[in-house]
């Protein structure tokens, strides 16, 4: 609240107010090029890229752009691949060229693809080579002109590289066959480039950055803007958290969350770039025993995740027996950490598990715990600085402390809009409040909880997941008569998604639906389960009644 009832019981967490210490984020980019030049920024597979290093690939890179592509400043352009080497040096080398970056999810299906790449007028895309035979399927339908591909291997020199690329082509079959006429090798810029720079372009504060796309709070899929201030606040306002509990130069962060999410891309790519860190790439955190191998090589200081990637890992006997001495910080968003798992982490690692609170159109973070065993377990903590909570009731007056309410959230880190849905900003827009959809409360020390989603949401590992993008998909089965989706939870409160169908054929099976699904939805919005009815609630116009499914 306005008047930070924390600071009687938390003098030490942060001031209410800091300073915004950057222009844009390629202000960021280069001191931190500066200062840290050959230490380590990225490694992945056991293959190490130092500062200059990036810096090298990222002149290369936007030289290509200013002379060998239409594209200018403000332009589009689409970023689709897992955590490789390659992904920072493409972000890096977007923000210094002007460009608007559209962070895209490299399991999206053809149709998912064509919806952003249309809705944001992409005009390029540099997308790793599995997924190109879905590009090739809509390529014609967009306003794409450049397309650069990159593959796993691509940075991770001659002999490894090569190795990577023949197991994924040929043993793993990884790679469907594409046909893209006009599209060169990233790894080929590179080399061909190598040693030469673009032009300084002028970027201001007010200039758009990213196109994070999320359904908000209305389900639609948009693209939040978030401009260069939006996201050089909120690297601000996490500095200000920070304070002096880490090392510049020194800390070991892990990046197992794809960095297309607005989590790892503010807090691991931007952040911690800022301090010097190493970066540790995870490219498939799935493959746990990988992960655990890849975490005893590197021992490290800083992990971000959301609840069920630590689950995991507790359940690894590998990760039981790793050495925890040099951890300082995890830091759990994305989804709710729940308290047993927050407990049991830190029993096991001797470091807190923090909870932090925020989303796409906040850049994200908007509440943080303190450090310093200050904490509150089930809590998403304390406002960060320059950020303004209160919590509303559905008429947008403010509750009373304790009372819940829809979560609005007021600073610099809030988006500038959606993209082109001026109509869907004003709705989720009260003042200068953004209301998050999300209900809340506020305790006598400022502390703030989640209590649940106002909509009806469904939250898969971390990603938001919409009824309505899965009952479409559903429905286009010419055997299906009526669907409804809504998010149920397992015994360890992770959610997932449920469809309730009514069959138009009676030969329908639920292993046809999900198959189904699997064809027009990325793996974690499709069902996991199926459950046949002679009917569906529906209220009295007809609309079916999602929360009446059982």
């Amino acid at each position: 609240m306005s008047d930070f009832p924390w600071l009687k019981s938390y003098p030490d967490f942060v001031s209410p107010t800091t300073e915004i210490n950057y222009q844009n984020i390629v202000e960021i980019y280069e001191q931190s090029i500066k200062n840290f030049g050959n230490k380590v920024a990225y490694k992945n597979m056991d293959e190490e890229l130092t500062y200059n290093e990036v810096n090298e690939c990222v002149d290369s890179l936007v030289w290509y752009f200013q002379n060998k592509t239409n594209l200018k400043k403000g332009d589009k352009v689409a970023l689709q691949m897992p955590n490789l080497l390659q992904y920072p040096i493409a972000i890096f080398a977007c923000l210094k060229a002007g460009f608007v970056i559209v962070n895209t999810n490299p399991l999206y299906t053809a149709d998912e693809m064509l919806h952003q790449y249309k809705d944001s007028g992409a005009k390029a895309v540099i997308i790793v080579e599995n997924f190109a035979y879905n590009l090739e399927k809509i390529l014609s339908k967009t306003n794409i002109e450049t397309v650069i591909t990159t593959t796993i291997g691509d940075l991770l020199g001659m002999l490894k590289g090569g190795l990577v690329n023949f197991v994924v082509r040929n043993v793993k079959k990884m790679v469907p066959a594409y046909s893209l006429p006009g599209n060169i090798s990233l790894k080929k810029i590179l080399k061909e480039n190598k040693g030469k720079k673009g032009e300084p372009v002028v970027i201001n504060a007010e200039d758009t950055a990213f196109l994070q796309y999320t359904g908000g709070t209305t389900g639609v899929s948009k693209g939040a803007e978030l401009t260069n201030g939006n996201i050089c606040a909120n690297v601000s306002q996490v500095e200000e958290w920070i304070g002096e509990n880490i090392e510049h130069g020194e800390e070991v962060i892990i990046t197992a969350l794809p960095l297309y999410h607005i989590f790892a891309l503010t807090a691991n790519c931007l952040t911690f770039f800022r301090y010097g860190a190493k970066n540790i790439l995870i490219t498939n955190p799935r493959d746990m025993p990988k992960f655990c191998a890849d975490l005893k090589k590197n021992p490290f200081s800083v992990i971000t995740g959301v609840n069920t990637l630590f689950i995991g890992l507790m359940n690894q006997e590998v990760f039981k027996g790793l050495d925890f001495s040099k951890m300082k910080l995890a830091l759990g968003g994305g989804m709710a950490v729940q308290d047993i798992v927050a407990q049991q982490w830190e029993k096991l690692t001797g470091s807190a598990l923090l909870e932090a609170y925020g989303l796409s159109e906040t850049s994200p973070a908007a509440t943080i715990n303190p450090w310093n065993n200050k904490h509150k377990i089930g809590s998403i903590g304390l406002p960060l600085p320059n950020t303004d909570i209160k919590i509303f009731d559905d008429n947008l007056k403010e509750v009373k402390q304790g009372d819940p309410g829809e979560i609005g959230i007021k600073g610099p880190q809030v988006m500038k809009g959606y993209w082109k849905r001026e109509d869907e900003t004003k709705k989720c827009m009260h003042g200068d409040y953004f209301l998050t959809g999300d209900i809340g409360t506020m305790d006598e020390e400022g502390f703030f909880k989640i209590v649940d989603r106002k909509k009806e949401m469904i939250l898969v590992s971390g990603f938001n997941v919409y009824p309505n993008d899965v009952e479409k998909a559903i429905s286009e089965n010419p055997k299906v008569l009526e669907v409804g989706v809504r998010g149920e939870k397992k015994e360890d409160g992770t959610e997932f998604v449920r469809a309730f169908i009514v069959r138009k054929d009676p030969s329908l099976t639920e292993e046809e639906v999900i198959s189904f699904c699997r064809e027009k939805l990325t793996n974690y919005k499709v069902p996991k389960s199926i459950s046949f009815r002679d009917e569906l609630p529906k209220s009295n116009v007809g609309k079916i009644l999602r929360r009446l499914l059982k």
